[in-house]
């Protein structure tokens, strides 16, 4: 399983929020960003890291931390998803493709 092999009941994870894509795993959030970037030409305003905990349900299963959400340009000046509207939209897109159960 991908989340022992690196950090313990967590998944790092990158969603393109306009796409309605995620990479799943990995050991830093830059691997996955970049990859959706090269590989599904994502654009950088478009990405955001997140962690799933594979230990919790609900809400509580995203955790919207990563220095890929550093985004000074975007409005963005923290390592988590300040704009609630985004998290709803990860929310969303975390949802369709990967299940908390």
């Amino acid at each position: 399983m991908l989340a022992h092999e690196y950090y313990g009941d967590t998944i790092k994870a990158v969603v393109d929020v306009p796409q309605g894509i995620i990479g799943v795993g990995g050991e830093f959030h830059s691997e996955i960003e970049k990859l959706l970037i090269e590989q599904h030409d994502s654009k950088r305003q478009d990405t955001w890291g997140i962690n799933l905990l594979l230990d919790k349900t609900g809400n509580d299963f995203i955790e919207f931390d990563s220095m890929v959400n550093l985004k000074p340009l975007y409005g963005n000046r923290t390592r988590t998803v300040e704009d609630l509207a985004i998290q709803a939209a990860i929310r969303e897109v975390v949802n369709k493709r990967v299940s908390s159960t």
